[in-house]
């Protein structure tokens, strides 16, 4: 069929390849590739470097505890079908083994080659038991009797003690002993506590990883036994939940139950350091039960996210330069007037949490003429001054309702601890809908203007209530006044908390009702724009693109001519650039001090253009099965901010990594001396170039 075909003014689509998505699974280990780059990026500040290393290594561990964990329960339910990118599960596994491996020698390579000189050049060791001093090796003798000893529990296995259980992510000692007297060798395993630090201080800025004391310390625990050999090892499992929510009466009870046989899933990786011996290792994997393809051997140490303690040294001059974030509401001004006022819209981390929608929340707790707050939470802090504030609000009298997202994937045990809390305080506690995960970023202050009028005051922001987080996390939110919005965020959570089947939103696209169906007809309204032969233009940013709906619709707009762009921080299954198919498609992606969060959705160009914010990636699970909201921008200066943030991170002269057809994603570098890259997140630290309305 011929491409003139899907010109402006024809309409008739090009027939979609059945190759045209990229492997999921590699997409997301390409991810973590990029955050590998930072890593190995010289020009980025050495703890910086330091930390990318640790935040790789947890990346990875969540791969392998979910994904791949996935993967290995659909073939032991029989459900064999081929994924989209047309593997079947086995075949998935062992080719996303290859690419893991790879990627975690490549990482050990970093941490030795590079990083490990780097630090010790600016007076920071990582060292090993054998290069300590006298002196060092004198205090953490000292150490091991007090602190360590007597957390430890060696466990042997013999005909009385089975091989013990080897939970999560621990990391293990296996130990062979043997008695002097009748020679006879058993196998023992030293669980590493986890509640100690990773990496123990010998000296000032010398640190030895834990292990390696208690393996110096092996002969107190096996006293008047020789010791043979010893090895780490560590295992991960399967922590993904199963909770069937249509059979079950008390979910809080259900899960926690489930939480209890998480450390209990089947092993999915097993990593050992490369100089273990063939009989430890051959023993290992026949208890284990893990395949050659689980098996990683890396040089030692392991279990490197540890690392993000070394990265918290207070040497600032090898870290990132603090930055005071702007304050969107001055200080002297009342909340709730500025937002009668005008909407207000805030970019965290450049915009402080504190100032804004924390601050809203705690002045609608405190104020009188406040009378009902209801919100969403989904991950919070650990000292979370959110929901000390919904607390004092319910003691005062208000009437408080907080929608708990306990299955919020690993932070279940956190969620339930926040839930009881607040149900004690007095506030009314549900837990979402059943079969739906509660993922939208909500809160509704009700409040009595002096007039006598009950007035609405929303805030829908496109991350977690989460002070810690947004201080790292870049993320968008909107608190307004505006009385459409007020109307739908109301409707929104009385479907979340009574029993209701509204879906008419003005102002919100709320999934699963109508944010699929928002979308889809938003772009096959730029089809109809460019077909009709004006510009069409869809701009996306989101976390990950995997929808294969969504990605099909955008291919038909890219074939009628529609200018698409995407801005992805993660997996993307999408294959830009293809003749025929996709190319009018570009994706970018943008990873570096902050953890890019927010999600955008722009249609259109010029002032037919328009913008919506929220919490919805472009994935299944965000459009069909949780509950999801985005909100319409709709003031000019607010609309303007984010096509400019659009224009700048799709701009030839930002540094991003580009994704080609073949799923490689390509790092835009500086070629010569006279070019010169932005850093858009440095950039916008730098000219954070309004704080308040009220500034244009």
């Amino acid at each position: 069929m011929s491409a003139e075909l899907a010109q402006p003014g024809h309409g008739v689509d090009l027939p979609l390849p059945q190759d045209r998505f990229l492997n999921r699974e590699e997409s997301w280990l390409k991810f973590n590739q990029r955050v590998l780059e930072l890593a190995e990026d010289a020009s980025l500040p050495l703890l910086e470097r330091v930390r990318f290393l640790a935040i790789f290594a947890s990346n990875l561990d969540e791969f392998f505890r979910v994904r791949v964990a996935g993967l290995k329960r659909r073939m032991a339910t029989g459900l064999l079908l081929r994924t989209k990118s047309g593997l079947k599960p086995r075949e998935e596994l062992t080719r996303i083994a290859a690419v893991a491996d790879a990627l975690a020698q490549r990482h050990s390579a970093c941490f030795h080659e590079q990083i490990l000189p780097k630090l010790a050049a600016e007076g920071i060791e990582i060292v090993r038991w054998e290069d300590l001093e006298r002196d060092e090796r004198t205090e953490l003798r000292k150490l091991f009797r007090q602190r360590i000893r007597p957390v430890l529990t060696p466990l042997a296995v013999d005909p009385a003690h089975p091989f013990p259980y080897i939970s999560g992510l621990s990391l293990n000692l296996a130990v062979l002993v043997r008695n002097p007297t009748t020679s006879h060798t058993v196998f023992a395993r030293v669980k590493v506590p986890s509640q100690l630090p990773r990496f123990v201080t010998a000296s000032k800025e010398r640190f030895v990883p834990l292990e390696d004391v208690i393996a110096a310390h092996l002969s107190q625990l096996f006293k008047g036994m020789e010791i043979v050999q010893h090895h780490v090892f560590r295992v991960t499992r399967n922590e993904d939940l199963e909770v069937d929510e249509d059979v079950t009466e008390n979910l809080m009870q259900a899960l926690e139950r489930e939480l209890l046989r998480r450390r209990f899933g089947p092993p999915v990786r097993l990593e050992v350091e490369d100089t273990i011996t063939p009989e430890v290792l051959n023993l290992l994997v026949e208890e284990l039960g893990v395949a050659p393809h689980e098996i990683y051997r890396l040089p030692g140490p392991l279990d490197l996210t540890g690392l993000h303690a070394i990265a918290d040294l207070d040497r600032g001059e090898l870290s990132f330069r603090p930055y005071v974030p702007a304050e969107t509401i001055h200080a002297d001004d009342d909340v709730f007037s500025v937002l009668r006022d005008h909407d207000v819209l805030v970019h965290h981390p450049y915009d402080s949490f504190a100032t804004s929608v924390q601050r809203f929340i705690e002045e609608a707790a405190a104020d009188p003429s406040v009378l009902a707050i209801k919100q969403t939470l989904y991950r919070t802090s650990g000292e979370s001054p959110i929901v000390d504030a919904l607390i004092d609000a319910a003691e005062a009298g208000k009437q408080v309702v907080v929608v708990v997202e306990i299955k919020a994937r690993f932070d279940e045990h956190a969620n339930i601890t926040w839930a009881r809390k607040l149900e004690r305080a007095g506030c009314h506690v549900v837990y979402g809908m059943v079969g739906l995960k509660t993922h939208c970023k909500l809160a509704l202050v009700v409040r009595q203007e002096p007039s006598g009028e009950l007035r609405t005051y929303c805030h829908i922001g496109t991350g977690n209530y989460n002070p810690k987080t947004a201080r790292i996390y870049e993320d968008f939110g909107l608190l307004t006044s505006d009385p459409l919005v007020g109307e739908d965020v109301t409707d929104l959570f009385i479907h979340l908390t009574g029993y209701s089947n509204h879906s008419a939103y003005r102002r919100l696209l709320v999934a699963p009702h109508s944010l699929r169906e928002g979308l889809m007809a938003r772009i096959q309204r730029e089809v109809n724009q460019q077909r009709a032969g004006r510009t069409g233009r869809i701009r996306i940013k989101t976390n990950a693109c995997v929808d294969e709906e969504i990605i099909d619709a955008l291919y038909r707009a890219s074939q009628a001519g529609v200018q698409v762009d995407l801005w992805v921080r993660g997996i993307c299954t999408l294959r830009p650039g293809i003749p025929d198919l996709s190319e009018n498609i570009r994706v970018r992606s943008v990873l570096g001090r902050f953890l890019e969060h927010s999600r955008i959705y722009e249609f259109g160009i010029g002032r037919r253009s328009e913008i919506w914010i929220g919490s919805a990636d472009l994935m299944r699970r965000n459009l069909d099965r949780r509950v999801e909201a985005l909100v319409k921008v709709t003031d000019p200066n607010h609309h303007a901010y984010l096509t400019e943030l659009f224009d700048l991170a799709m701009a030839d002269t930002t540094a991003t990594w580009r994704l080609d057809s073949e799923g490689d994603w390509i790092r835009r570098t500086q070629q010569s001396v006279d070019e010169k890259l932005v850093n858009l997140q440095s950039h916008l630290i730098s000219t954070r170039r309004w704080r308040t309305i009220d500034d244009d």
